[in-house]
């Protein structure tokens, strides 16, 4: 049967509503519900003959389009009102690619392979999960000659001044690749780096197409070119005023201190000086060797060089052995596994296949200089601390749900009761002891128990003092530095791998980390779930964080190459001051 359109007036309010002749009472009243929020429990409804009941056969009623009903009732008290939503449901079908791509949770695009082109594929993903570069791509305007994209650009072939600028098609790129969950052809790009950088567009040696080519120098050589074009602003510490500079020198760089000594005491004996220096890096390197089982090994090793030339004293070449230190540590840290070594006898780069473990939390205080070690330790030391008060708080909750659930005795020490009946009935005997009387007996004190909310409270007050005290140990030098690391420690972001024996050949892909989902009213990141993205070129899946501890090394499998690590941030005022109000 057809929908009748009837009236139904409540509370001085008319509303119209589709009576269905083919339901019953209960169903007309649930539609009630939805208009006016009182339940149907609680309604009255005036039809020929008394009221209408939940059993009624609608289509027996005799109703006419236009059917006045009268409703009386109000909503209990504590009801909650329904509302009809202020935008209209969006179903998945009804919505376009881009609307899709940009949803909270969907699967991120992948890269086609154009021909031995995954080097750079998996070095474009990781770039991409670096927030800041993608904001600050979008405010990126390419000069008079290198215009912004063409109508081309949807399909990946922007016009040929965009093609020219390798700035702007990565931002062309990066708009286009938000826009879809297919993979996407990067040709713009492509001919925008083999025009900045010919040796990628060096043919392979049998003739057939193109050559692999080394991620790392792809990085290396993409990061350069982001340096020179892309400005942002920065306020110095000493001025009020602001100052354009490169993004990559303030999110992506570090400083070095270093010493040169020559080796030969000779030298030394002679009045030789050691050199002193500071420069920039943009990746720390780490060397590998026979006795390199861990990141830490090969990071210490990168950091003493030895060097062959003139010396002044001795009036020859000597070896000099530079040490540096880091001076400054930027928000983004991208660490190179140096496992390709060039081999006289074949002519290639041979790949080392040793086994070096990774963190994924790095700590970097024991590399930085003493003067950068006194802001840090402090600060490093305090979240630790803060992050094992929270710990425990957490084992509480879990121990109370536990408890609530009958799983363990509220009255026993979990410590004592890991030890064994032989522990508990020691700790009856010290109870016993204690409730001896004054003939050699100890009067009993009144003890008063705190309730667990009590006892919880009292701890978040203290993480919540001890976040306050964190932002007081930051010092103003470090805090002017929004573009560095201003704890010491970092956390793994993004891998990039090697599979196969040798630079020019095997197959690169890469894994980032899933970002948490964005709370839609305070725009902060929820916890994360640990998962990662695997981008093998257009393949992209889900992966558990127990992959990426098989990412090590060890023989022709995937292998780390590049590790991008971000900064663990410090809380910020407001994130505390909500705390304070949870």
């Amino acid at each position: 049967m057809d929908p009748i359109p009837v009236v139904v007036k409540h509370q001085g309010k008319r509303h119209n509503v589709e009576l269905d002749p083919s339901s019953t009472g209960e169903t007309f009243k649930y539609q009630l519900y939805s208009l006016t929020g009182v339940e149907p429990e609680r309604q009255k409804i005036l039809v020929k003959g008394g009221q209408l009941k939940d059993d009624a056969d609608l289509s027996k009623l005799g109703v006419k389009p236009g059917h006045t009903f009268m409703m009386m009732g109000t909503p209990s008290e504590g009801a909650v009102k329904l509302e009809k939503p202020k935008e209209k449901t969006r179903f998945l079908e009804d919505m376009t690619e881009a609307e899709a791509a940009q949803l909270e949770g969907a699967t991120p695009a992948g890269l086609q392979n154009l021909g031995n082109t995954c080097y750079m594929n998996s070095t474009l993903q990781a770039l991409r999960s670096i927030p800041e570069l993608h904001d600050e791509l979008l405010r990126y305007n390419a000069n008079s000659s290198s215009s912004g994209p063409s109508n081309l650009s949807q399909f990946g072939l922007g016009g040929l001044g965009a093609s020219m600028d390798l700035t702007a098609s990565l931002r062309d790129l990066f708009k286009q690749m938000s826009e879809t969950q297919e993979g996407f052809p990067p040709l713009m790009f492509l001919n925008a780096l083999r025009t900045a950088f010919p040796q990628f567009a060096q043919r392979a040696k049998d003739g057939h197409g193109y050559a692999q080519q080394d991620a790392e120098e792809a990085w290396s050589q993409i990061v350069s070119q982001l340096r020179q074009k892309l400005k942002t602003s920065n306020t110095d510490s000493g001025s009020d005023q602001a100052k354009d500079m490169s993004f990559i020198d303030k999110y992506m760089a570090g400083k070095f201190e270093s010493v040169m000594e020559c080796d030969e005491p000779a030298a030394r004996e002679g009045g030789e000086e050691p050199i002193k220096s500071q420069e920039q890096f943009f990746k720390l390197n780490c060397h590998i060797n026979a006795e390199t089982n861990h990141l830490r090994d090969g990071l210490a090793a990168g950091l003493k060089e030895q060097i062959e030339k003139h010396s002044p004293v001795l009036g020859r070449n000597a070896i000099y052995t530079k040490t540096s230190q880091i001076s400054r540590l930027p928000k983004y840290l991208p660490v190179h596994f140096m496992r390709f070594d060039w081999r006289r006898t074949t002519n290639k780069k041979a790949k080392i296949m040793r086994k070096v473990t990774f963190p994924q939390e790095l700590d970097t205080v024991e590399f930085c200089t003493d003067d950068l070690k006194k802001k840090l330790v402090p600060i490093r030391d305090k979240i630790r601390e803060i992050r094992k008060e929270e710990e425990d708080v957490e084992r509480a909750r879990k121990r109370q749900k536990r408890i609530q659930r009958g799983e363990e005795d509220a009255n026993m020490d979990p410590e004592i009761r890991a030890k064994g009946p032989a522990s508990e009935k020691k700790l009856a005997k010290d109870k016993a002891e204690a409730a001896k009387t004054s003939s050699g007996d100890t009067e009993m004190q009144d003890v008063v128990y705190k309730t667990d909310a009590e006892i919880e409270a009292e701890r978040a007050a203290s993480i919540l003092a001890a976040k306050k005290e964190l932002l007081s140990l930051v010092t103003p030098e470090l805090a002017a530095d929004d573009g560095a690391n201003q704890t010491g420690l970092y956390e793994l972001r993004g891998v990039i791998t090697h599979q196969g024996a040798s630079a020019d050949s095997g197959h690169y892909t890469s894994f980032v980390k899933k970002e948490g989902r964005k709370d839609p009213v305070t725009g902060k990141r929820k916890e994360e779930d640990g998962k990662w993205w695997w981008f093998n070129d257009d393949k992209v899946s889900e992966v558990e964080p127990e992959r990426i501890e098989t990412l090590s090394g060890g023989g022709q499998s995937h292998s780390a190459l590049i590790l991008l690590y971000r900064a663990v941030p410090l809380p910020t005022l407001d994130e505390i001051t909500e705390e304070n109000k949870a």
